[in-house]
Order: structure tokens, then sequence, then C-alpha cells
């Protein structure tokens, strides 16, 4: 079977939440890279995470961060990220300017940190989180709260199409979400050609399949908290 084919064949749990591990070695391998660096935040104790499969398996480094857990052994580092932060957070880590991949689950307010990171940093991979109870047609960004943290409902982080609004502007293209409808992936647009599908959303999105919430998401906001568009935030 031809390396351009269809993603999901690969999905494989090794360290990661769903089938996370075989995706991003799989993506990996198709761009070649030769930049071995790493970023992910929001990885608790770093046991389950995107990257770990990249450090133990190809030898791969970079920078954890978690709001609770500090690890020297894995560079995990104790921080609480918000959109202010990040970037001083990468300088204070020697972050490269362009390094290889990035993964951000914080489960908030990841649209609004990607988002910074974005005008600042280049990478080949981004793997988040999208919020899956949104379709792929609705354009759906939680309010930002620099303090705010998820209380298990789906208010959190933002829709697909929102993430790929966002990048889009700065050039990159999803090639895949796994069958769970938890991670979406994105590469470089200069690597879109190694995928026989790319930006296209509505082959591309994955319903909810974790919780016993609308949609099969997690349980209803009873605060019944308003989202916004993305157009409100990078016009």
């Amino acid at each position: 079977m031809s390396v351009y084919s269809d993603l999901s064949q690969y999905e494989k749990k090794i360290f990661s939440q769903n089938g996370e591990d075989g995706i991003t070695l799989e993506i990996v391998s198709r761009l070649n890279l030769k930049n071995s660096y790493f970023v992910e935040f929001g990885t608790q104790d770093g046991s389950q995470c995107n990257t770990r499969i990249l450090r133990e398996y190809k030898s791969w480094t970079g920078l954890l961060m978690d709001g609770t857990y500090e690890n020297k052994d894995i560079n995990l580092k104790k921080e609480f990220i918000t959109k202010e932060n990040i970037i001083e957070l990468f300088e204070k880590y020697n972050v490269p300017k362009d390094f290889g991949l990035l993964s951000i689950d914080i489960d908030y307010n990841d649209f609004h940190v990607l988002h910074e990171i974005l005008k600042k940093y280049s990478m080949d991979i981004i793997i988040l989180e999208y919020n899956a109870f949104f379709l792929p047609n609705e354009d759906a960004v939680i309010k930002y709260d620099k303090y705010g943290m998820w209380d298990g409902s789906n208010y959190f982080g933002a829709s697909l199409l929102s993430f790929q609004k966002l990048l889009n502007k700065f050039n990159y293209s999803l090639v895949y979400t796994e069958k769970k409808g938890v991670n979406a992936f994105f590469v470089k647009n200069i690597h879109k050609d190694k995928f026989n599908i790319y930006d296209d959303i509505n082959k591309l999105y994955n319903t909810p399949k974790y919780g016993k919430g609308p949609r099969g998401g997690h349980k209803k906001d009873i605060k019944k908290r308003q989202f916004i568009t993305s157009n409100t935030i990078l016009k």
C-alpha cells in the first residue's frame, strides 16, 4: 500500500491516550524530519503524552511543561501557561525558533496560546486537542480567561474549524484527526503533498467518542458560557 494512503491505518497506542503514537511516527517518517526537537505542554507527569514515543523510540529531545508536575529526568517543567507568558517560557527554556513538533493539551485556552506561539515560532507538525462537540461547519472558541481551567464540561478549547482557520493563516494544513475525536494533526504546507487528504475538514473531522454528553462528548456546560468565533480573534 502506498505511503500516501489514508492515515487511519497507522493509529497505534503505546504511550498516548488513543492512537496518536502510530500517527505521529508515520507523519515524522513521511516528512523525513532532521529537526528532532519537540515541545509539549499539558502533559501531566509525562507518562501518557504525545511526545514520549519520539523521546523513547526516536531519541528526540525537547521541553515538557505542566501546571502540576515536574521531572528533571525528562525535562518536565512545572509551569502554569497563559497567552501572556508562553513566549517568555519558550525563551526561558531556549526553545528553537524552528523545531519539529508541538503538542498542546491544556484543556482550556489552547487556541489563544497557540495563536501567540505561531506569531514567533514555527514547527513542522502540530498536535492539538479540538472540541469535537462542534460540527465541521461550526466556528467556536472559548472566551479567554487567564486563570480558566477545564471543569469537565464541553466548554473548552475550540472547534476544529476554528483551529483550521488559525493554522491556515500561518500556512499549516489539517491532515488527520484520530478516531475518538480528541486530537488533530496539522503540518506545514510545504509537507502537505505527502498526504492524499489535507484540509478537507468534512472528510477529516471525527465526532467525539469519549463521553456520555451531547454528541458523545463531555457533559453539557450548565453555566451556559458563550463561545466566540475565531474571526473575532484573527481579524
